[in-house]
C-alpha cells in the first residue's frame, strides 16, 4: 500500500511543480514562497489519502458501503415422521447489504439474498429447520428500509421488513436452528410477516427504550390483507436485559417475554411467549439457552417446550426441542459451526445433525 501511495501522490507533485517550472521566467526568487507551496503539496496529499482510505473501507462512494454474507450447511435428518426426507442435503445462501448514509444520521438499507431451489419437491428438511433462503438461485431484494431521526426517536419506513426491526430485545443465545431464534419468541418480540412496515423506536435515559411498528404482508399499510403490530418496552444494563412485547395479528394476539444475565461462568437466556387465537385452543412456549465461552469459541445448549412449532408433521402438537452446537471461528471471516438438535412431538421424534460454515467479510 506504500508503494501504491507513493504512485498516486508522486504525479500531484509533478502536476504541482510542472506549472511553477513552465512560467519560471515570469517570477523572481521574492514571488516564490515555500511555506505556502508546502501547505498547498500537503493539502494535496491529504486529499489523496482520504480517497485511498475510502478505497480501503471498501465503500463504492463516500456514503455507500456494502457487506457480504454466506452460509453453507450439509446436514442430515433421521425422523419418526411420515412425509420428511432423510436424505442428506447441502443447503447455501448468500446476502448482500448496502447501507447509505446522507446526513449521518440516517440509514438506507437494502439487503439481497440468493438462495437454493424453491417449492416442497425440492425443499430439504434442514434447509426448513434452518429457515434458509430459496429464491431458485436469482437475486431477490429481501427488504428495503430507511432509517432517520425524528426529535429524541428514530423511524423507519419500508417494505419486505419486520414490525419487530426496532425492537431492542433480550436474547443473548445465538440458536443453532431457527426455532430457538428470540430466545422462543419469534411471534412476538420477533414478529415478522415481512411487508410494508411503518416502525418507530425511542431510548430513554437509563436504559429503557419503547418501540412500535405496524406491517402488513402485501404491498399495502391497512388494507384487506392480514396486518400486523407490535409494541415493546425493554430495559438494557450491563449484566442483563428483559424485554416484553405484545403483538397482533389478525386472528391471533401474542405475548412474549425474553431476558438473560451474564454470569461469570456463562450467559443464560430465558423466553416465555403465549399465543391467544380466535376460535381455537390457546398455545405457550417456553426457552432457556446457555451461551459459554470455550476455548477459542462458543458453546450453546437449548430447550424448547411448545404448542407452536410449525416443523412438518408437527402442527397442532405439544413439541419439545433440544440442541447443542459449538461455534468455531477459524478465522475473522469464517465461523464453523457443528450441531445436534432433536426435536420431539406425539407423532415421533426428528434428530438433524447439520455443519454450518457461516462467511462474513
Amino acid at each position: 500500500m506504500k508503494l501504491f501511495k507513493s504512485l498516486l501522490v508522486a504525479p500531484a507533485t509533478l502536476g504541482l511543480l510542472a506549472p511553477m517550472s513552465a512560467t519560471a521566467n515570469e517570477v523572481t526568487i521574492n514571488d516564490f514562497n515555500p511555506a505556502e507551496e508546502i501547505a498547498v503539496t500537503n493539502s494535496r496529499v491529504d486529499g489523496l489519502e482520504a480517497r485511498i482510505n475510502n478505497f480501503e473501507a471498501g465503500g463504492f462512494s463516500d456514503t455507500t458501503s456494502a457487506s457480504f454474507s454466506a452460509e453453507g450447511i450439509l446436514g442430515g435428518v433421521s425422523t419418526e415422521l411420515d412425509g420428511v426426507s432423510e436424505a442428506v442435503s447441502f443447503d447455501y445462501q448468500y446476502q448482500i447489504g448496502l447501507t447509505s448514509s446522507f446526513t449521518g444520521e440516517d440509514s438506507l438499507d437494502v439487503t439481497i439474498d440468493v438462495g437454493g431451489p424453491t417449492g416442497a419437491a425440492t425443499d430439504s428438511a434442514t434447509s426448513v429447520f434452518f429457515a434458509m433462503d430459496t429464491t431458485d438461485d436469482a437475486l431477490v431484494v429481501d427488504g428495503i428500509t430507511y432509517t432517520f431521526p425524528v426529535g429524541g426517536s428514530t423511524m423507519l419506513v419500508g417494505d419486505s421488513t419486520d414490525a419487530s426491526a426496532l425492537f431492542t430485545g433480550a436474547c443473548a443465545y445465538g440458536g443453532f436452528g431457527d426455532y430457538m431464534a428470540d430466545c422462543g419468541t419469534g411471534n412476538s418480540i420477533g414478529i415478522g410477516t415481512a411487508g410494508a412496515t411503518v416502525a418507530a423506536s425511542y431510548a430513554f435515559d437509563g436504559g429503557f427504550s419503547l418501540a412500535g411498528g405496524i406491517t402488513s404482508p402485501n404491498n399495502e399499510l391497512l388494507g384487506e390483507q392480514q396486518d400486523g403490530y407490535g409494541i415493546e418496552a425493554a430495559y438494557t444494563a450491563d449484566d442483563y436485559a428483559v424485554s416484553v412485547a405484545f403483538t397482533d395479528i389478525e386472528t391471533s394476539t401474542f405475548v412474549g417475554i425474553n431476558a438473560y444475565y451474564a454470569f461469570d461462568f456463562a450467559t443464560l437466556s430465558a423466553g416465555y411467549e403465549s399465543e391467544d387465537v380466535e376460535d381455537a385452543d390457546d398455545a405457550t412456549g417456553f426457552f432457556f439457552g446457555l451461551t459459554k465461552e470455550v476455548g477459542p469459541g462458543t458453546a450453546e445448549l437449548g430447550y424448547l417446550s411448545t404448542d407452536m412449532i410449525a416443523f412438518p408433521g408437527m402442527a397442532g402438537e405439544t413439541g419439545y426441542a433440544y440442541e447443542a452446537s459449538y461455534a468455531y471461528p477459524v478465522n475473522d471471516a469464517l465461523t464453523i459451526t457443528p450441531g445436534l438438535s432433536i426435536v420431539d412431538v406425539d407423532a415421533g421424534e426428528t434428530t438433524i445433525a447439520a455443519v454450518k460454515a457461516s462467511f462474513s467479510f
